[in-house]
């Protein structure tokens, strides 16, 4: 599938992890995914046209009898009860794609135990910065490069995709490329890392780089060490959630 504008990505495959920590690709996977795409392309993919690779972990929920395509994708809602008043809930299995409809599910088990509860609001509330009118993410970028004139036009798009409307609260007064602080490479700038910093919960080069831009792609080893060393010599920050 296209990734990051002038990258595919290429999964996946099963194996089954015991420990969570120790999560990785391995070559064999590397190479097994290669020659499934290589059924599709003119020039073969080898693993050192490979720019970055990541596992990701699914937990399934079942008697680990079987083969693991054979094993349910769905969730299992487990409730207990300390002396049928204080619920504790235990949720196994599912996936991110229907986090909402698993949320709500949760809150149906809680009800009972919260009188006060509101509604059910999240199946048709976006999540913060998709509120983007008629889906129409290139409307956002024209707006936000008419707005931001004096700023790369790149940074536009990279904002308006990652952040959505909320793009506008990062660069806030923002007037001129000074504005934006030290660049790193590959259009990330300070001013989106301390953003990110405050308003994500970022703590680590990986959260930056690879979990809320995905900027590490297109950066060499030492514009991420700059980042590195730039998360290093900030203070402790307040973070904010958002509700």
């Amino acid at each position: 599938m296209p990734f990051e504008g002038r990258y595919s990505l290429i999964g996946t495959t099963e194996v089954e992890v015991e420990e969570p920590g120790d999560a990785t690709i391995s070559a064999d996977e590397t190479h097994y995914l290669c020659r499934a795409v290589d059924r599709y392309l003119a020039r073969p993919v080898r693993a050192e046209d490979v720019v970055w690779n990541y596992a990701g972990l699914r937990p399934l929920f079942g008697d680990g009898e079987g083969s693991l395509s054979a094993i349910t994708r769905d969730y299992e809602l487990d409730l207990d009860t300390v002396n049928g008043t204080t619920p504790a809930l235990t949720v196994y299995g599912g996936k991110i794609t229907t986090y909402r409809r698993l949320a709500e599910h949760v809150l149906d088990k809680l009800k009972p135990f919260l009188p006060h509860m509101r509604e059910v609001w999240t199946d048709s509330t976006p999540v913060p910065g998709g509120d983007i009118p008629n889906g129409d993410i290139s409307a956002l970028v024209t707006e936000l490069t008419r707005e931001y004139s004096a700023l790369p036009s790149t940074l536009h798009n990279n904002l308006a995709h990652r952040h959505g409307t909320l793009a506008r609260e990062l660069l806030g007064e923002a007037a001129k490329l000074e504005d934006l602080g030290e660049h790193f490479g590959a259009g990330l700038y300070a001013r989106e890392v301390d953003y990110l910093i405050e308003h994500e919960w970022a703590q680590t080069a990986d959260d930056i780089l690879w979990r809320r831009t995905k900027a590490g792609v297109d950066m060499n080893n030492d514009e991420r060490a700059r980042v590195q060393a730039y998360l290093a010599s900030q203070p402790a920050v307040v973070r904010t959630n958002r509700n």
